[in-house]
């Protein structure tokens, strides 16, 4: 098993370059295969959730190319099979999209029940109640989800609550049914707008997307198309508050900052300086930073994807801040984690009271998520001394070359796979 082990101290100084949306990829990736002509997508991220998801689509028997790492063509003329295997979708929650496209285009599709990150409850409920909305009969029988129709048609749907996933499957379906369809209280993160163009390029009719409420007319066949995928504000984000924790200032590249500004917001609350450029943004912290309260919300609130990244950062601030959880649940796993590095937080339910300290100590630590295991490498970045994080597979997950990257900005950090490689490492460093 992979760790990464960290000489912290050091502030982030430099550039650094953003790759594509990953929530966006796994979306538009299983809305590929929609077409029974050739599909090229760009500005693919390489990480591991995209790796698993590209050989899901290749198993079902859909034509995989991979031109580069951050390109790929896709055909799905030659899918043979409407059944996902459990051995892909346990790996990435992000499977269960293929239900919405396979649906919309054969009509029927049985994907098990999703697995990801151990972040709290994510039902899929809403996504059961849009393709029962649109006309088709959906079952769960041992452990996977049986939806088939004779035809889909349009329909209004309203959701019970605000979710990503089943905005985009329900989209994904719609955009292949007869009539009109209009979804309400639909999700306005980017990634939803960016699936809703990608189908677009490929022929569908879907407008609204970005607001709260989507209106879809359906078409009988979509075509082949070249898209390139919106920036990560989350691999963003992440670098931004690992500039701020560090005291650094780093320039991140290849963004979009409209879609930054509700963590531009909270960086600029607790002192740092913030810069916005056409398509970057800059971020410096020379002095140690105030305290602040944030509560995650859908978008455009702040993102649950960055609540741990945030809470390493304030837990180095002067002052007493409150970070409350609305989406997920689980999501405060790594808290224990962090006060073996000297951070002072407690969790009470769905918040976490952080008393800010004037440093953390290097200690060993595991990452019990994506996001979480990105936040503690960032708290292992500020610390003093050596941090090792094990577990770093699920940082994979979603972060390309999260090391290599880092590297550039200055940090010591090295991934290692052994006991023997930790203690050459601190030796060499040293």
């Amino acid at each position: 098993m992979e760790q990464y082990v960290i000489r912290g101290g050091n502030p982030l100084v430099g550039e650094v370059e953003i790759g594509g949306a990953k929530n966006a990829a796994l979306a538009i990736l299983t809305a590929a295969v929609m077409t029974d002509e050739t599909v090229r997508i760009e500005n693919l991220p390489d990480v591991s959730d995209i790796n698993v998801l590209l050989e899901a689509i290749s198993v079902i028997g859909a034509t995989v190319e991979r031109i580069d790492r951050h390109t790929v063509k896709i055909n799905g003329s030659t899918i043979g099979s409407i059944s996902v295997d459990y051995e892909f979708i346990k790996k990435i929650r992000a499977s269960y999209y293929l239900l919405g496209a396979l649906l919309g285009k054969y009509k029927k599709a049985e994907v098990p029940l999703p697995g990801g990150c151990n972040i709290g409850s994510r039902p899929i409920d809403q996504h059961l109640k849009g393709f029962r909305a649109l006309g088709a009969t959906v079952d769960i029988l041992h452990g996977a989800i049986f939806a088939s129709a004779e035809n889909l048609a349009g329909s209004h749907i309203f959701l019970d609550m605000v979710s990503v996933g089943a905005t985009i499957n329900i989209m994904m379906a719609a955009s292949m049914a007869k009539g009109n369809t209009i979804i309400e209280n639909a999700a306005r993160e980017p990634h939803v707008v960016d699936v809703a163009n990608f189908l677009n390029s490929m022929g569908a009719n879907i407008k609204g997307a970005g607001t709260d409420v989507i209106r879809i007319r359906g078409v009988e066949c979509l075509h082949g198309t070249t898209y390139s995928i919106v920036p990560d504000m989350i691999e963003a984000g992440t670098y931004m508050f690992a500039a701020a924790a560090t005291k650094g200032d780093v320039l991140i590249k290849n963004v979009i900052p409209k879609h930054l500004e509700a963590m531009t917001a909270k960086l600029e609350e607790i002192g740092c300086d913030v810069e916005e450029f056409d398509d970057s943004v800059r971020v410096s912290a020379v002095k140690r930073l105030g305290r602040t309260h944030v509560k995650t919300l859908p978008y455009p609130g702040f993102p649950t994807d960055m609540q741990p990244q945030i809470s390493v950062t304030l837990a180095l601030a002067n002052g007493t801040s409150i970070v409350t959880e609305s989406i997920f649940e689980n999501r405060f796993k790594y808290a224990d984690e962090l006060s073996r590095m000297g951070a002072c937080v407690k969790v009470e339910g769905n918040t976490a009271i952080i008393d800010g300290v004037k440093g953390f100590t290097g200690a060993r630590v595991s990452a019990p998520d994506l996001r979480a295991g990105a936040a503690l490498v960032i708290a292992g970045l500020a610390a003093e001394g050596f941090t090792v994080v094990d577990d770093i597979v699920y940082i994979q997950r979603g972060y390309e070359d999260f090391e290599g990257k880092l590297k550039s900005l200055g940090a010591e950090i090295e991934k290692v796979s052994s006991e023997k490689e930790i203690q050459k490492y601190k030796l060499q460093i040293v």
